[in-house]
């Protein structure tokens, strides 16, 4: 058969809302909208959900897709009616990668986590006697991916949810309104004794050490380092051992390979010590998590945006890694660990911040600051955590329909 003979599939159209959560964007689907193949957990749905984004892309741009081509901005939300008591709604979120095919179903994300209470309402996912005409809707999430409850409080005006407001976000250019979020219980509270994933502390310990020839050959041995599971499996590590202060800015790491291959050589040791993989050759099939944070003491500094962050602003400073990358602010979910961290003494984050007992803690990242509170107890020699909270804001960009080629899925 010719070229020209060959019969090429349509398009199709897919409800679809554009939206920004936290500092964050994704493309919002009710699962009941998605085609029937690509209602269940497969490669029909990743296939779907890359072809929507515009991965895998070579060119790194995600030109062909609605994805912005960086961590922050391939994101996939699918929700619908919680089948869980005292849930409104089941909240899926998939990490799309931007240069392979693959989309991550390990981990939460936070900051898209703000805009699946708007959505929820807005799409009748929430029954209406739960929203009030006027003041604050609490929208209970069960997500899906950690198993976890979250709480937003959505801000609801003449019976719709109110997205504009002068809450400001550092990380997002313009005010909107405020959207409380509460991650009930964020920590895996198993046995924190044993090893593997079970427990908010994997290994049993609040501070370990990384240690492997991979490690060594990049001049990091015994590296100490705070391995949490607590909103996301995160791995802490001192800016000072690994060669930075904890002020630097996107460019100073996202430019630098060498910097980047330390970065993912940490994340895969740490990934193993955690028990989230069994051998570092398997950290590339899992991108999104676990993240890799490191953290400083106050020290003033220059955001990306131009503003003085002074120390007074802030209690640590922090930066972390996502998708191989360093993030341009910080990731909500990365945000509960720190929160967490920071509430049990003597982890690498409490120390950086002072050390002491605290139920919150402000902390200083490349586009500005954020305070994140968390409540911390220990019960028997174990810690546990009743939630963690932030602040962050949400709103629709577009809506109506993504169109990707009938046979792409």
């Amino acid at each position: 058969m010719s070229s020209q003979d060959t019969v090429h599939q349509p398009q199709i159209k897919i409800p679809a809302t554009y939206m920004r959560g936290g500092t964050s964007k994704g493309v919002f689907f009710a699962l009941n909208d998605l085609p029937e193949s690509a209602q269940k957990p497969g490669s029909a749905r990743d296939n779907l959900l890359l072809r929507v984004i515009g991965s895998p892309d070579p060119y790194g741009k995600q030109t062909d897709g609605m994805g912005g081509a960086t961590s922050s901005t391939s994101k996939t939300v699918i929700l619908s009616k919680s089948d869980k008591d005292d849930h409104d709604v089941n909240y899926l979120f998939g990490q799309v990668a931007i240069d392979k095919a693959f989309v991550d179903w390990s981990g939460n994300c936070g900051n898209l986590t703000a805009a699946v209470g708007s959505f929820a309402i807005s799409n009748g996912l929430v029954k209406g006697s739960r929203i009030p005409h006027n003041g604050i809707a609490e929208v209970r999430i069960w997500q899906q991916n950690i198993q976890k409850t979250i709480i937003a409080h959505v801000p609801i005006t003449d019976g719709e949810v109110q997205e504009t407001g002068d809450f400001e976000l550092d990380g997002v250019t313009f005010p909107a309104a405020e959207v409380l979020i509460e991650f009930m219980h964020p920590a895996d509270e198993g046995d924190a004794t044993s090893q593997g994933p079970s427990g908010m502390f994997p290994t049993g310990n609040i501070v370990d050490t990384l240690d492997s020839p991979e490690l060594a050959a990049i001049g990091l041995s015994n590296l100490p380092a705070t391995l949490i599971n607590a909103g996301i499996p995160t791995i802490f590590v001192n800016a000072q051992d690994i060669g930075y202060t904890g002020t630097e800015l996107q460019d100073v790491i996202n430019g630098d390979p060498a910097a980047l291959t330390k970065f993912e050589t940490i994340r895969a040791q740490g990934a193993v010590q955690m028990g989230l993989i069994s051998d570092i050759s398997q950290a590339a099939s899992r991108q999104h998590t676990p993240k890799v944070a490191f953290v400083a003491p106050p020290t003033p500094y220059v955001s990306s945006s131009g503003k003085a962050i002074e120390v007074d602003d802030i209690d640590v400073l922090v930066r972390a890694m996502s998708m191989g990358k360093l993030h341009h602010a910080m990731m909500g979910t990365a945000a509960v660990a720190i929160g967490t961290a920071a509430a049990i003494p003597g982890t690498l984050v409490n120390l950086a911040a002072g050390g002491g007992e605290r139920n919150e803690v402000r902390f200083g990242h490349p586009s500005g600051t954020l305070k994140v509170g968390a409540a911390a107890e220990q019960v028997d020699g174990q810690w546990s955590v009743i939630k963690a909270s932030m602040s962050r804001s949400a709103r629709v960009l577009m809506e109506g329909w993504v169109r990707i080629p009938q046979d792409s899925f």
